[in-house]
């Protein structure tokens, strides 16, 4: 996936009220664009690092852009515009990146599915039948470790998601959450259960019923980003 128009740079003033960022264009320009993360954001941004954002130039919107990239406090970078994940891997799924879910003859978004009334991001139809995919974006990392970790605060939806995956693997339907990992430099990725315990544990058990779980990391420069590679899912 290529940015069109270019991404313009700048440096972070300050994130505020969950969907406001103020920032310094390289050009000395202050503004005020949309946050398209709903998330913590923990170890994702560091005030005075380097952004990259997407400007807009539609009159109806109340603010000129939109955060897509940011520098994190270990020097990474990461897309935490949230709403990439699942263009990213439609993207991959489409071009065959993702080999354990290659062949499907029709591909279908937001599908109405589940016990608790909840919606699938994929569903992939294959001639032996479907496969549902749930899609998480991952952005938090550490310092000195190669290793991802998700959620970055407590999720009863991500959950929640987890046990309509496992009621449909224990039903004989293939099941699949795919960790789409919007960081540089990361080779696997693991439940964050000292953030969120219950989401461990659901995963664990969701894994136990049949669930396939699946990570792949991006890769990101302020052109182009895109899926690349397998990533190991850690759960021990």
């Amino acid at each position: 996936m290529r940015f069109y128009p270019p991404l313009e740079e700048g440096r972070l003033i300050r994130r505020y009220k969950r969907f406001l960022t103020d920032i310094e264009t390289v050009t000395g320009e202050l503004l005020t664009i949309h946050c398209p993360n709903t998330g913590s954001m923990l170890n994702c941004m560091v005030e005075g690092g380097q952004v990259w954002f997407s400007r807009s130039n539609d009159p109806r919107r109340k603010l000129p852009g939109t955060w897509e990239i940011a520098e994190t406090p270990q020097g990474r970078l990461a897309c935490v515009n949230t709403a990439r994940a699942n263009q990213l891997v439609e993207e991959a799924l489409r071009a065959g990146v993702i080999a354990e879910l290659d062949g499907f003859t029709a591909l279908k978004r937001e599908v109405p599915y589940g016990q608790e009334k909840s919606r699938i991001d994929f569903r992939l139809d294959y001639p032996h039948g479907a496969a549902y995919v749930e899609v998480k974006s991952v952005t938090l990392g550490f310092d000195d470790s190669r290793v991802a970790a998700f959620p970055d605060a407590v999720t009863q939806r991500g959950a929640k998601h987890l046990r309509e995956l496992a009621y449909l693997a224990r039903d004989g339907v293939r099941a699949v959450q795919l960790y789409c990992v919007n960081l540089s430099g990361i080779d696997a990725v693991r439940p964050a259960v000292e953030i969120d315990a219950a989401y461990g544990a659901a995963l664990r058990e969701a894994k136990a019923a049949g669930v396939e779980v699946l990570a792949y990391g991006v890769r990101v420069t302020a052109e182009e980003i895109c899926v690349d590679r397998r990533l190991d899912v850690l759960l021990d």
